[in-house]
């Protein structure tokens, strides 16, 4: 797949653990509340319906600012890919599309994170720092 780099983000990360595991670590409340906000401890609510055109929205909390990210789902394969679209209630940039792929390589789990459609560069560039520190956060999940 080719990805607009103006438009789009792509961001691969090898986690030491099952796909199964980073799947559920994906899409389980309970795990997602751990680690998909940049900073530690950041979300604050986490609510999804993970079927076909269900919702989810994750509530955040990041400098003492609250960010709220919603979405509804396009596409799920356990434990092979997911996507979603994605937008911020309190500084709403428009539809955007996350799709995540989860490939195995030596019993670890090869995550391939495309986030595409941002309005501009800047948009752009701030969600890498945010999915960057997601992805420490996850890795962290795993590195006991």
């Amino acid at each position: 797949m080719s990805v607009d780099t103006m438009t789009a983000l792509k961001i691969t990360r090898t986690i030491r653990a099952p796909r199964e595991a980073v799947w559920a670590a994906w899409t389980q409340p309970d795990q997602v509340k751990k680690w998909s906000c940049p900073v530690p401890d950041g979300v604050r609510r986490y609510e999804s319906d993970l079927k076909v055109g269900g919702a989810f929205t994750l509530a955040m909390e990041v400098e003492g600012k609250a960010h709220t990210a919603f979405g509804t789902y396009r596409e799920i394969d356990p434990p092979h890919r997911i996507a979603y679209t994605w937008d911020w209630k309190e500084s709403p940039m428009g539809e955007t599309l996350v799709t995540v792929e989860f490939g195995e390589k030596d019993g670890e789990t090869v995550v391939t994170l495309t986030h595409e459609g941002f309005p501009d560069g800047e948009i752009k560039d701030s969600h890498v720092q945010g999915w960057t520190g997601c992805f420490v956060n996850l890795e962290a999940l795993f590195a006991a």
